[in-house]
């Protein structure tokens, strides 16, 4: 796979951090980025960090990881690093494409990456959509996401907040999932945590056997589900009038039409 050979990674918070972490235990040399931040003095071993924009420094690629509000105090400064070698990958919620090539006009092109805090174990969905790369920028930029799990382009920028709501935010509802599933068995008798360990395994175990099969979920629920038993009735109530696939359709269209919004809220500050 390539990579990158220099890196300038603009802000540090946890996802960048969780990225470069999926990165050096992909092999990428930790020589190969250099962080910038404005008050930050400590980096992982080996990268460099940077407190002010450097002078011409020729990096191959930028990633973006500030919050998307806090976009417009760094572009101006990064805008001054980013030359036509320069390949400018946004990790921010809600900033379009059209946006990022206004305020970078000098870039190699532009790309919207949204992962998952599970980069840093190399197990992330990574969703991607670009523009003005040339056929070298994109391949290089889908190895570097694979790196870090799966690197899945998207047809239409119209479909990111919906795949950011599930593959980027779907973490936390998976987590609060758990939760829920120990809190039941909490409720009706099991030490606290006792449940949690126990629905935190079952969870783990569950999700590496469907990811290793080749049926479907909907399959595999059928599968360990005798007609009368157990399992059955628990599903039946989660089926019941489409009770689980209703709240979950509710739960991806809020997270969904708030990027809408903050997609909005970035056009209109640019």
């Amino acid at each position: 796979m390539t990579h990158f050979q220099n890196i300038l990674i603009v802000g540090f918070g946890n996802m960048a951090g969780a990225m470069a972490e999926g990165w050096l235990a992909a092999g990428v040399p930790a020589a190969t980025f250099t962080i910038y931040h404005p008050t930050r003095t400590e980096a992982p071993a080996g990268m460099a960090i940077i407190n002010d924009w450097p002078d011409g420094e020729p990096f191959d690629a930028v990633i973006v990881g500030v919050k998307p509000q806090k976009l417009g105090d760094v572009a101006d400064g990064l805008e001054r690093v980013v030359g036509p070698g320069t390949v400018v990958i946004s990790i921010l919620a809600g900033v379009e494409l059209a946006s990022l090539a206004r305020r970078f006009p000098r870039a190699r092109g532009v790309v919207r990456l949204m992962p998952n805090l599970a980069v840093a174990l190399r197990k992330s969905p990574n969703a991607l959509i670009a523009q003005g790369l040339d056929d070298a920028a994109r391949q290089t930029v889908t190895d570097m996401a694979a790196m870090l799990g799966s690197a899945e382009w998207l047809a239409e920028e119209a479909q990111f907040d919906l795949v950011t709501a599930l593959a980027g935010s779907g973490p936390g509802f998976v987590y609060r999932f758990i939760d829920a599933l120990a809190a039941g068995a909490t409720r009706l008798g099991l030490e606290h945590e006792q449940a949690q360990r126990l629905a935190m395994q079952m969870v783990e175990g569950a999700a590496a056997l469907a990811a290793r099969s080749p049926d479907s979920p909907a399959d595999l629920a059928r599968r360990v589900a005798s007609p009368g038993g157990m399992t059955q009735k628990g599903l039946d109530v989660l089926d019941e009038d489409d009770a689980l696939a209703r709240l979950l359709t509710e739960t991806l269209r809020a997270a969904r039409d708030r990027g809408r919004e903050m997609a909005a809220a970035a056009r209109d500050e640019g």
